[in-house]
């Protein structure tokens, strides 16, 4: 990385993307990893050209039965959430100040990222078919309703919100992705833990790529980024599928019976919130950070009290025990 450049000047987004733009290309290696060296689906799923591909589905299925109809929403709910990549990409490359040069940093960065993340939903969508406990059509009708819907995350095209967003939204990933791969093996099904094995672990290294570009932009514009980081947790971190319906209903209203699935499972909860906060605050040294305005102070101030009260506010929350039906899930 290039030294620290001595004269941009405070919120100079333009001026501060153009700094990262050789960070994004020279060492973007550490974070995505060459196309023939990475995991693809097929690696995982039964092999339509062997003779034993019936009974590779026959095993899988069986597998598949012992899972808890709560995980089986929240794997679903998931998976939903990767295959709307079309809206996560077109959101990124919408990003204010950056070059959108196709030779760019910025834009080979998204376009590496997408790649690897196209697979997450390619290997789960695949998965649920061959389960054979899951209404494909009512699944395929989420999808396109979330892809068409979109999203509202509050961050707009500032790429320090987006920065910080996408930091706290794959380490949300991984915990998710991670706690469904533990549950999937002590349920018997081996074969889902590996893939949501695999998927949490690409999602660790994405997180990593873009906590470190909030951790160069701070140390060039730390009042903009305190402030863009206390902003985003003030509005509260969205997921992106918080618009997900199953069909006839509104938006949201599935999202709302899929974190209370998660919640009753312990695989994504209000305490990994609080504990991804605390995370970035330490990853980013927020307590440590020198050069701030009056905001800037501000701005660190309410983030170092703000995992305290959060917890305190997780206590008191309360979430159904009784499951809900989806239509997504036969039985």
């Amino acid at each position: 990385m290039q030294e620290l450049p001595l004269n941009i000047p405070e919120g100079s987004r333009k001026e501060v993307m153009a700094y990262l733009e050789p960070f994004m290309i020279n060492e973007m290696s550490e974070y995505l990893k060459p196309v023939e060296e990475m995991w693809q689906p097929a690696d995982f799923l039964p092999d339509s050209s062997r003779d034993t591909f019936f009974e590779e589905v026959r095993d899988l299925q069986e597998s598949a039965k012992e899972l808890p109809y709560d995980l089986v929403a929240v794997l679903i709910g998931d998976t939903v959430t990767e295959e709307a990549l079309p809206t996560y990409e077109s959101w990124l490359t919408m990003v204010d100040d950056v070059e959108k040069n196709e030779q760019g940093g910025w834009m080979k960065w998204v376009r590496a990222w997408t790649a690897e993340e196209n697979r997450h939903g390619d290997l789960l969508n695949k998965y649920l078919y061959l389960s054979g406990r899951i209404d494909m059509r009512q699944f395929e009708i989420s999808v396109q309703y979330l892809i068409k819907d979109g999203f509202d995350i509050g961050t707009g095209a500032d790429p320090y919100r987006n920065f910080i967003y996408t930091s706290f939204q794959e380490l949300a990933t991984n915990v998710s992705h991670r706690r469904v791969a533990g549950i999937s093996k002590k349920s018997g099904d081996k074969l889902l833990a590996k893939m949501c094995g695999v998927i949490a672990a690409d999602e660790a290294r994405h997180a990593k790529a873009y906590m470190s570009f909030i951790s160069h932009a701070m140390a060039v514009d730390p009042s903009e980024v305190m402030i863009a980081f206390e902003d985003m947790m003030r509005k509260k971190i969205v997921m992106p599928a918080h618009f997900l319906r199953e069909s006839g209903e509104p938006q949201g209203e599935a999202f709302a019976h899929f974190s209370d699935a998660a919640q009753r499972l312990g695989v994504y909860t209000a305490l990994d919130y609080v504990d991804i906060l605390k995370e970035l605050i330490a990853d980013w040294k927020i307590d440590q950070v020198s050069g701030l305005n009056e905001k800037g102070e501000k701005a660190r101030d309410y983030l170092m009290r703000l995992p305290d009260r959060l917890i305190r506010l997780a206590d008191r929350m309360s979430f159904p025990e009784k499951q809900y039906n989806f239509k997504w899930i036969y039985g």
